[in-house]
């Protein structure tokens, strides 16, 4: 039975990946521990720490497979101690002329934070191959709707005319952005961690430095400059990006969820025969992949502060806000690898109805164009003289219940200025879209080539 919904058989595919779950669960990460106790063995053998024959026989019993993690989970409640569990049952297994070398003068967080710079590493990698399936799915859509006329919003509220392709560009472009966040913060956190007891290295004397290089090269790690057992805001800047993608993905979630409404009807989420929206209202098509991606998208902005509490350490180690760091950090990771797999899913399935939202620009009567119509007045009357004169004059339409141009041409005082002809070039939609279609064009030139 589980209790945490990531490793629900029923519910687990809302929470998590298979991919990023394997990195994480308990066989992923002893395994990835087996290895980095190895690494180290084999890098202290080059300097002449421990005998080269005990570093091979660690390496070779590296294998998570040879343990019973059952018995690691005894033996972990038993010594109340983090990896002290696994290092005994480890010794079990190994020659009996290597028991003594594992873990050589190593800490439970020499460990665990070499093992949170792996999972950074490969984490940040499936984030960019997903954030670069997103965006292309974003550009898609920007290039195909370049020129689909709809209404823009602010407020809520319907404001002038955009293309679709616009709004899917300002997500491609967000997208992106986050992709240059994962490359450049790479050098920050993907760093080994090796500083004994308070972080000085003391335990190995004058190959301490030495032993540093050559640990973080066999995992391909970077050298900090000092340990960073007190220092985690590689971490909380980590858990941070996870929240910014998360969030990009649920205002995606949320755009989509509030255009697909029936009222405006204008965006659709992907439906396969058999999905059923209500078990009580047959006739419904919920946006549950919308509404998912703004649901995980709150969950890892709360998993990123509980990150950044963890950055107030107290003197050379302290367990309170290390330890947090267990929690949090795996789950927005496996959060923000489901939210990234709904929002491909989302974006690459993503229904455009183009012609209800160009029926859903007309029915505004004309009113989205009152801000040309002020332009036009400006250049002989003044910009705010001609906002009084078109507000008063949309006041009055809106309650007679006409037309932007019917309301237009009954004021006076706008037809002094500007006559019927010059009105209807201020309401022709297409010339109010600014440069709408040419920041597609940029957003799509400037990915073409992009590495990262």
């Amino acid at each position: 039975m589980s209790a945490h919904l990531v490793d629900s058989v029923v519910y687990g595919h809302l929470w998590s990946t298979p991919e990023l779950h394997r990195l994480l669960d308990d066989e992923g990460r002893t395994q990835a521990w087996l290895g980095i106790l190895a690494a180290l063995a084999e890098a202290q053998a080059e300097l002449g720490l421990v005998p080269a024959d005990a570093a091979r026989s660690i390496r070779k019993y590296a294998d998570v497979g040879l343990l019973d993690l059952a018995q690691v989970a005894e033996q972990t409640r038993a010594t109340g101690h983090s990896t002290l569990g696994l290092i005994r049952c480890l010794q079990q297994i190994l020659p009996d002329d290597a028991r003594e070398w594992v873990y050589y003068g190593a800490t439970v967080q020499d460990l665990s934070d070499t093992w949170t710079a792996l999972v950074m590493r490969q984490v940040a990698d499936v984030l960019d191959r997903d954030l670069a399936r997103a965006e292309t799915a974003a550009l898609d859509l920007a290039r195909r709707h370049r020129d689909t006329v709809m209404c823009g919003r602010t407020h809520g509220q319907p404001g002038l005319p955009i293309t679709f392709g616009f709004k899917a560009a300002v997500w491609a472009a967000e997208l992106r952005r986050h992709r240059h966040r994962i490359a450049e913060g790479r050098a920050r956190r993907e760093l080994v961690q090796l500083g004994g007891a308070l972080g000085t290295m003391e335990f190995w004397g004058v190959q301490a430095l030495p032993l540093l290089d050559r640990f973080a090269a066999r995992l391909g790690l970077g050298v900090p400059d000092i340990p960073w057992i007190t220092a985690r805001d590689a971490i909380a800047e980590f858990a941070s990006l996870l929240a910014l993608v998360t969030a990009t993905l649920g205002k995606i979630g949320q755009e989509i969820y509030e255009l697909q409404r029936p009222e405006l009807g204008e965006l659709g989420e992907p439906f396969a025969p058999g999905q059923v929206g209500s078990i009580t209202m047959p006739h419904k098509r919920n946006p549950e992949l919308s509404e998912h991606l703004v649901t995980l998208a709150r969950l890892v902005r709360a998993d990123s502060s509980v990150a950044v509490e963890s950055m107030v350490h107290e003197h050379e180690r302290d367990g309170r806000s290390w330890k947090a760091e267990w929690i949090v950090l795996p789950e927005a990771c496996l959060l923000t690898g489901a939210a990234l797999a709904f929002g491909c899913r989302l974006l690459e399935g993503l229904e455009v109805d183009a012609e209800r939202m160009l029926a859903n620009l007309h029915a505004q009567g004309g009113y989205i164009l009152s801000e040309p119509v002020m332009h036009a007045l400006a250049d002989s009357i003044g910009k705010h003289r001609a906002h009084k004169l078109v507000y008063e004059a949309t006041l009055a339409g809106l309650d007679r219940g006409v037309d932007l141009r019917t309301a237009l041409l009954a004021e006076p005082r706008i037809t002094a200025q500007l006559r019927p002809e010059q009105i209807d070039r201020c309401l022709d939609v297409h010339a109010a879209l600014g440069a709408a279609p040419v920041f597609v064009d940029r957003v799509v030139a400037s990915s073409a080539g992009e590495i990262f």
